[in-house]
């Protein structure tokens, strides 16, 4: 996923995708480390400056997007959801999860920016769209647990792939408006 997010923010900005995943490991690494979003904005702002993102555009969606958690929790509750539901042999189907994930999107974007948060706030979501008993939420929680810090790690990252895009649009019209 993070190969994907800096592709296309290579693509938009022009730069070099490869110095820009490079630039990201120690954001990538101390999400690892904390499993939490909050405490990562400050090594990700000297990602996002070590990617040539300006400080006013830097400043501003680091630390708002650290508050949104979409691809790497998204992507963790999904296969968790998947994983328990397998377990339990439960069927679901397509429409149902598209559904679930239409719904965790929103949830992610109040989650809070610490450790365990994005399962916390998805509980309502899984009991209510893919109808998870209490032993079955327990169960969602404790795997989530384990590989927090990789899905904070991939949402943080996304957050400087994210940072470079708006830094890339706004010094393109910035350039247009002074022409």
């Amino acid at each position: 996923m993070i190969l994907i997010q800096f592709t296309i923010a290579g693509a938009v900005s022009k730069k070099n995708v490869f110095s820009m995943i490079k630039n990201q490991v120690p954001g990538y690494l101390t999400a690892i480390g904390t499993q939490s979003s909050a405490a990562t904005i400050p090594v990700n702002l000297k990602c996002a400056e070590n990617n040539a993102v300006s400080k006013e555009i830097r400043e501003f969606v680091v630390p708002l997007c650290a508050t949104i958690h979409l691809s790497g929790s998204t992507i963790t509750l999904t296969s968790c959801a998947i994983a328990v539901m397998m377990l339990n042999n439960v069927s679901f189907t397509l429409p149902q999860m598209l559904g679930f994930i239409a719904m965790l999107g929103v949830t992610m974007v109040a989650a809070p920016g610490v450790p365990g948060g994005a399962v916390m706030a998805a509980l309502g979501v899984l009991q209510t769209n893919l109808h998870f008993t209490e032993a079955q939420l327990a169960l969602m929680i404790a795997l989530y647990i384990t590989q927090d810090s990789f899905g904070t790690a991939c949402n943080i990252s996304g957050d400087n792939a994210i940072a470079v895009i708006v830094d890339s649009i706004y010094n393109k019209k910035k350039k247009v408006s002074m022409s």
